[in-house]
């Protein structure tokens, strides 16, 4: 008979994790409270530790991924630049309507 594989609500994952960094209990008491695995709780606890400081940093919960803004951003300029060339191109190819100020000196 195999067993069933069991997944855990990251809000119980963060409670146990706290338990265990508080260090009033032991690993084993934890887990034996939780009926979880010592090593569950060892490598949760490892997890937490190790991503502690993205929730502080660039990759806070929140914030714009890096990778997709940097997308984005070269999406706007190329379309910046098209629409500018496009723009400058019939400026360019069109005929002036009239004259505003002719170059010769005595016609002022």
């Amino acid at each position: 008979m195999s067993k069933i594989r069991r997944n855990h609500a990251p809000q119980f994952k963060a409670k146990v994790v706290i338990e265990a960094l508080a260090g009033e209990k032991t690993i084993h008491e934890i887990a034996a409270k939780h009926q979880v695995h010592p090593n569950q709780v060892t490598q949760w606890r490892r997890q937490l530790i190790d991503q502690a400081a993205t929730l502080f940093g660039k990759g806070a919960p929140g914030a714009e991924p890096t990778g997709d803004r940097d997308v984005l951003l070269a999406k706007i300029g190329q379309l910046t630049v098209v629409t500018l060339q496009h723009f400058n191109g019939h400026l360019v190819n069109r005929k002036p309507s009239h004259t505003i100020l002719s170059n010769s000196v005595g016609d002022i």
